[in-house]
């Protein structure tokens, strides 16, 4: 028995049938409560009123990222264990959760981006603590990971698909379904392999809590290439995040939630193909295809209307299988690899969430806000397709100095 093994007191082997069926249930309800919650938000808000506050709310995801991923993902990762941080933070964000309905109204708005604020600040750490859980319960078989994660892509899409079918697309009732699935996910984590926490280390209280240690992987070039690009590209991904769900409302789709789904049921076919295309691959022209694919989906917008046209929105809308699988999937693998050898695991995955949803979404959401303020208070999708070119030429600037800048010194570091 591995070292890794050993850590999940007698649970079922890594890479077992029953491992694989209690990680993917975790990762189903772990992006099931977050689609629920952000696939239409942008819609639901343009809809009671608040449109102008769009841009502060999808701020607070990145503004939470920052802050609860540095406390909560990477320094508590040093002292407690991943399974009893994601049950206490789910519970918890529930209950927040069945608040908010009550606040999105052009009364409230202040006051529901503030606890919207304090939710995400409880969320975001389990993105990156559900990943520690599922690649440390696989020990070196992390290519295994994508068919589990693949399972957090269905559970995007069922929310969609709920939410949609429900018709309550731009309705504040999304955030009652995220938390009655926030509070169920709380209590199921109980059952989770009890996977440690990052090796003790003997450095000082002060350098372990500032995690110096997974700061310090930015030493290696290719890291430091890596990180610094992930962080650019997240910059116009929150444009996506933010206003896809009112532009393909004007494109006059009425079932946006489960329009936006398609994007995950795309997800899935390259999530289960990516253990394949990373060993086939490396991570380099993985990484790059996910880059260009951001450029090709906004242009793809730019064009897009509701005429003629359409295909160009559905189009977009599919290529999110590319766009999240070839960057963000295989980004966390390959810092897993970077990260293993110093045992710094959770710290780093911590890490990588702050500087992509954290830092790069929080630039995104503003200078994505300050370009929707030069919209009209009902946009056209004349209005729209301007607005969309912006982000697609910063994905294709990203992607030359990627390409350019960027070299795998991980390879053959990967069990098959």
């Amino acid at each position: 028995m591995t070292a890794a093994e050993g850590t999940m007191d007698g649970l079922a082997r890594p890479g077992s049938g029953a491992l694989t069926l209690r990680l993917s249930a975790l990762m189903f309800m772990q992006f099931f409560v977050w689609g629920a919650g952000a696939v239409t938000l942008g819609l639901v808000m343009q809809t009671v009123g608040i449109g102008n506050l769009i841009a502060n709310a999808f701020s607070v995801g990145p503004i939470a990222s920052i802050v609860g991923s540095f406390l909560l993902g990477m320094a508590a990762s040093r002292f407690f264990s991943p399974k009893s941080l994601m049950v206490i933070l789910h519970l918890v964000g529930g209950a927040l959760l069945f608040v908010l309905p009550r606040f999105i109204t052009p009364e409230g708005g202040s006051t529901f981006v503030l606890l919207l604020l304090c939710y995400m600040i409880l969320y975001m750490p389990t993105v990156g603590l559900a990943n520690t859980i599922a690649l440390k319960s696989f020990g070196e078989r992390v290519d295994r990971f994508p068919f589990v994660r693949a399972f957090g892509t269905i559970g995007w899409i069922a929310s969609g698909l709920i939410i949609g079918w429900a018709g309550l697309s731009a309705s504040p009732q999304i955030f009652t379904i995220a938390a009655v699935v926030s509070v169920a996910l709380g209590l199921y984590c109980i059952t989770l392999p009890n996977v440690a926490p990052d090796k003790p280390s003997d450095e000082s209280l002060v350098r372990q809590v500032l995690c110096v240690e997974a700061f310090g992987l930015m030493r290696q070039r290719s890291y430091l290439v890596f990180v610094a690009c992930a962080t650019l590209i997240s910059i116009p991904l929150a444009m996506y995040y933010a206003y896809a769900s009112p532009y393909v409302g004007a494109a006059g789709i009425e079932n946006v939630g489960g329009t936006l789904a398609i994007g995950q049921m795309s997800e899935l076919v390259f999530m289960f193909s990516m253990p394949f295309l990373y060993r086939r691959f490396g991570v380099k022209p993985l990484l790059l295809v996910g880059m260009a694919a951001w450029a090709l989906r906004y242009a793809l917008f730019a064009i897009g209307d509701g005429g003629s046209g359409l295909w160009a929105v559905y189009l977009g809308v599919a290529l999110h299988g590319v766009c999240y699988d070839f960057f963000f999937v295989a980004g966390a693998i390959y810092t897993q690899t970077i990260a293993q050898p110093k045992g710094v695991n959770a710290q780093a995955q911590g890490m990588l969430t702050l500087f992509t949803y954290g830092l790069g979404m929080l630039l995104g959401s503003q200078i994505g806000g300050l370009l929707y303020a030069q919209l009209p208070a009902s946009p056209t999708i004349a209005d729209w397709q301007a607005m969309w070119w912006y982000p697609a030429i910063a994905a294709a600037v990203i992607a030359l100095l990627f390409q350019f800048t960027f070299r795998d010194d991980t390879s053959g570091r990967m069990v098959a």
